[in-house]
């Protein structure tokens, strides 16, 4: 009897140390997925500054690197990016059997509440699980941006801190514009449709995971992650695409005035 409590014991032990892990890691996975989260959508405002023309931008540029804003910004954004990854990745089916059977799980929800009722003319009760979707897509979202953001971490990286792809060591309006236009608009375009979607939909998981479904109704909070996402992905388009050259500044006038 003694031997079988004592494991019992440790077993209890062992579950509840596992648990506490889990939500220690839950909270940091969370915690850095918000940072990430309220640092993507300033970094699209900052971006936003091409829409006032290149010496606005330039400006902005020049403003965070002279006060050392810019290159530690780099660094810790380096760091969460790589610890919210790492995370956020014990929840990704690791054998293939387990991807397929996540692929065949997206494909059966997405069909689901499409089929016609034989006796009926309305749709079936069993409608696609809208939690479950969004979690598959998530994941999808993540994959992809964690190849194509760790490029453009590294790129912004080399950018800050050396002369490597510019006549000077930091971000300029000329250089990011020739890129873009030359090329880069297209993974960026992906880049910025993933990453939307992406911190959008995990900021209303996050919320829903730490209760905030107890004073708020989800209908409310999908409508807030809708708006969120609509919003910053418009703003983030003409961003690219002034970048890209194929439209001239529309804020450009806000500086017309100013002294040179």
């Amino acid at each position: 009897m003694n031997s079988k409590a004592t494991a019992v014991r440790k077993t209890d032990v062992t579950t509840s140390t596992s648990a506490r892990r889990q939500i220690v890691y839950e909270a940091i996975s969370g915690g850095t997925g918000l940072l990430l989260a309220l640092f993507m959508w300033g970094h699209v405002v900052l971006v936003g500054s091409i829409l006032t023309g290149e010496r606005g931008f330039d400006w902005l540029a020049t403003f965070l690197e002279d006060y050392y804003i810019a290159q530690p910004t780099v660094f810790a954004i380096i760091v969460l990016f790589l610890v919210h990854a790492a995370l956020a990745a014990r929840k990704i089916p690791s054998q293939l059997k387990e991807r397929k059977r996540i692929l065949r799980l997206a494909k059966g929800l997405s069909r689901s509440g499409r089929e016609q009722v034989a006796t009926r003319t309305e749709h079936s009760p069993f409608r696609p699980h809208v939690e479950s979707m969004l979690w598959i897509w998530q994941v999808r979202t993540g994959l992809v941006m964690l190849v194509l953001g760790s490029f453009h971490l590294v790129l912004m990286a080399m950018d800050i801190l050396t002369p490597l792809y510019g006549e000077i060591a930091g971000i300029e309006s000329a250089t990011s514009m020739a890129r873009v236009s030359a090329g880069l608009w297209l993974p960026y375009a992906v880049l910025l449709l993933c990453v939307e979607f992406h911190a959008s939909v995990g900021l209303y998981r996050l919320a829903i995971k730490w209760g905030a479904d107890l004073w708020m109704s989800r209908a409310v909070m999908h409508l807030v992650e809708r708006i969120i996402f609509w919003v910053i992905l418009f703003l983030g388009a003409v961003t690219l695409v002034v970048l890209a050259g194929w439209m001239d500044p529309p804020l450009a006038f806000l500086l017309d005035g100013a002294a040179s």
